[in-house]
């Protein structure tokens, strides 16, 4: 009989111990707000193409990875940046050589051109962060898939380059 006794004024100090906490509740209600606005537009040369001419006389038995290596000259704009804090990123897309996923394909086969930024591959499909009053240094170079002959040609390449803020 005592143990039931106990039981019933467990439970009944636990009931009311339940009450008095949900009595010492307080509520308050929560506002939630911003202001939603765009990240200023980049261009990339003013829009213009970036052309990379590794001119006529690139030799076929020449083609390593090394030479021919050329600047990308390019320039980004952006609108003033000012009203967020953006980061901005660049991006390169194209389709990727079948030889090697960090080189950009060509109409000529077994060739390809690797893009460089800051000395390290910028692989197609790829973004990096990028400060816009120091971006970084692109370079391309011609390369070629492994044990392959190149055959005489004129070829080409293409590939996109985009400026975002994020």
């Amino acid at each position: 009989m005592k143990r039931r006794i106990n039981g019933w004024l467990l439970l009944l100090v636990g009931v009311l111990g339940l009450n008095a906490e949900a009595e010492g509740a307080l509520e308050v209600n929560t506002l939630f707000h911003g202001t939603l606005i765009e990240p200023p537009p980049c261009t990339i040369n003013d829009g213009s193409r970036v052309d990379v001419d590794f001119g006529e006389r690139v030799g076929i038995n020449k083609v390593d990875g090394v030479n021919y290596r050329q600047v990308l000259n390019y320039q980004i704009s952006c609108e003033s940046a000012d009203s967020g804090n953006w980061a901005l990123t660049l991006s390169l897309s194209g389709v990727a050589a079948g030889f090697d996923k960090d080189a950009v394909l060509t109409s000529k086969s077994n060739l390809g051109i690797r893009v460089y930024q800051n000395d390290r591959p910028f692989t197609p499909g790829s973004t990096v962060a990028i400060d816009l009053h120091n971006p970084p240094r692109l370079e391309a170079v011609p390369v070629k898939s492994t044990g392959a002959t190149l055959t005489e040609g004129a070829f080409e390449a293409w590939a996109t380059l985009r400026a975002d803020y994020q």
